[in-house]
């Protein structure tokens, strides 16, 4: 039986916007100002009646309340149903979001309400571990892995080195204060772009090749 190619794909502005509607909500609802300039998520939030910062712990609170009550206000990111639906033409597909367990079916509804209707797996952590298990499940031609956060593309690499990792921050208001990580393989935040990118992987079918970690390189320079 022929080997089909897999994409694990994260979620939150990678398919979905989350920090803008989560910013709305906090606005509209808790009348806190969410300062996205500010390129720190914990030291962005603040009261608008006083200016003060909103507590650290206070924040994941909002954040439980908003994925509880709020998952309707997040939208598709552009292009996004059309490309990994497109994908799934020639790819298995499924969704590994960092959600606690319990919001897995609220997750896989919120998105197959807009198009997206493909396994979802919930994560806490790196996704390195759990994605091992989902490829060894799979058992893959050549797996793609897309997520906006650097850390997660660290933790892949760590535990599936082959695996194609594709950086990509959908939302237009963040991607233009993260820097690409140095853990991918490429960064692209357009998913017209990124579709053309993920078909070429899938259709050579080769693994990804390593890359050096910072450490590493450091280590064999200091040995030559």
């Amino acid at each position: 039986m022929n080997q089909k190619p897999l994409l694990i794909s994260d979620c939150d502005e990678v398919l979905l916007h989350m920090v803008v509607p989560f910013r709305e909500w906090l606005d509209s609802e808790k009348h806190i100002h969410f300062d996205l300039e500010s390129g720190d998520f914990v030291d962005a939030l603040r009261h608008k009646h006083d200016g003060t910062l909103v507590p650290r712990e206070d924040i994941w609170v909002m954040l439980k309340d908003f994925f509880d009550t709020e998952m309707h206000r997040q939208g598709a990111i552009d292009n996004a149903v059309e490309a990994i639906n497109k994908l799934a033409e020639i790819a298995d597909v499924v969704i590994l979001t960092n959600l606690l367990d319990d919001r897995r079916k609220a997750r896989a509804e919120q998105l197959r309400a807009v198009g997206i209707d493909f396994p979802v797996y919930c994560n806490q952590g790196g996704k390195g571990e759990r994605l091992a298990k989902i490829v060894a499940d799979h058992n893959p031609s050549v797996t793609v892995f897309v997520d906006d956060l650097g850390h997660q593309h660290g933790s892949v690499a760590k535990h599936t080195p082959d695996v194609w990792r594709l950086h990509m921050v959908g939302e237009p208001l963040l991607a233009q204060h993260i820097k690409p990580t140095p853990a991918a393989h490429d960064r692209i935040d357009l998913w017209s772009d990124a579709l053309v990118w993920i078909t070429d992987k899938f259709i050579s079918g080769k693994p990804a090749p390593a890359i050096d970690s910072l450490s590493e390189k450091l280590d064999r320079f200091t040995k030559t």
